[in-house]
């Protein structure tokens, strides 16, 4: 069989992911796509023929999209496309090696995790009213922030598995993991009024630690609207959703104590690489710590 036209490899490849491997529509699209895209970088640089392209000038297209805004996440997408494009080629008889098989698109840079400071805490915890969702509310989001709760564990926290005269807690984690973990002497006194409160609220036979106004376990979109809705009401910037709490509680131990391993314990991270995340945000706090103060660092206002 004659070999179509480089041209048309594309449609060529395009017809045989929709009849062969029966691909979504929405799939075939995102190929299309990131072909064409890939195509025009390198007719801008006048290496547009499919069965000329080398890995070297492949390293020069990616490097081009980088540079023009392409993120790491879509050039991974589009590098992918084109290695399973070129294996439709070289299984055809068109080309004889893939040069996309040793090219890696930039790392996608990893989105820091939004934090609170330790002012906007206070501020946030500060709930004022004492019915009996207000007693709730404030004693949920101070055992978030004390212990470095998912919101996952925070529902899933049974009477049984608190002792407030040890101030500890045992919470069942990703993997069904469970950790014994300290609670601060102010959620333990938050805490301690929830308690009395939920006496009068909570259902028959109910175990939960935390329930709603019918007396029964919480859900985790429950405890999701409430604080979005303390947040919007202490004023506090941003959003503010459980793991918001997480994050702070993570950032501020680690900025106070230094001890990766010791938030990596209490946080539930299986590796330490994922702890390490809040370095990164305690870098970035000393770094404007450091452009303020420093006088070989700050810019001059004035040239």
């Amino acid at each position: 069989m004659a070999v179509p036209g480089v041209q048309d490899w594309p449609d060529h490849f395009l017809h045989y992911l929709r009849v062969e491997r029966q691909l979504s529509p929405h799939t075939l699209k995102n190929y299309r796509r990131d072909l064409e895209t890939l195509q025009t970088e390198l007719s801008r640089t006048r290496h547009e023929r499919w069965d000329l392209l080398t890995e070297p000038v492949l390293r020069r297209a990616i490097a081009g999209l980088h540079g023009q805004g392409q993120s790491g996440r879509s050039l991974q997408r589009l590098l992918s496309a084109v290695r399973s494009f070129y294996r439709f080629l070289a299984r055809e008889g068109w080309v004889q090696s893939n040069p996309a098989l040793s090219v890696q698109a930039p790392r996608p840079g990893r989105r820091l995790p939004q934090t609170l400071d330790t002012e906007q805490v206070s501020a946030l915890l500060d709930v004022e009213g004492d019915t009996p969702l207000d007693i709730r509310d404030r004693a949920m989001m101070e055992l978030i922030y004390s212990s470095g709760l998912r919101v996952s564990e925070l529902v899933g926290i049974d009477m049984r598995d608190i002792d407030l005269a040890d101030a500890s807690l045992v919470v069942t984690g990703k993997g069904n993991k469970t950790r014994q973990l300290p609670i601060g002497r102010l959620a333990v006194k938050a805490i301690r009024l929830w308690l009395d409160a939920r006496q009068g609220i909570v259902a028959v036979g109910e175990t939960a630690l935390f329930v709603g106004q019918r007396g029964t376990r919480l859900t985790t979109r429950a405890v999701e609207q409430r604080l979005r809705k303390r947040g919007e009401q202490q004023g506090t910037q941003g959003r503010v959703y459980p793991h918001r709490l997480r994050h702070s509680f993570a950032s501020h131990l680690l900025e106070s104590s230094g001890d990766l391993r010791a938030v990596q314990e209490l946080l539930g991270h299986a590796n330490i690489s994922t702890t390490q995340i809040y370095t990164h945000l305690d870098f970035q706090h000393l770094m404007e710590v450091y452009e303020q103060a420093h006088p070989r660092a700050r810019q001059k206002t004035d040239d």
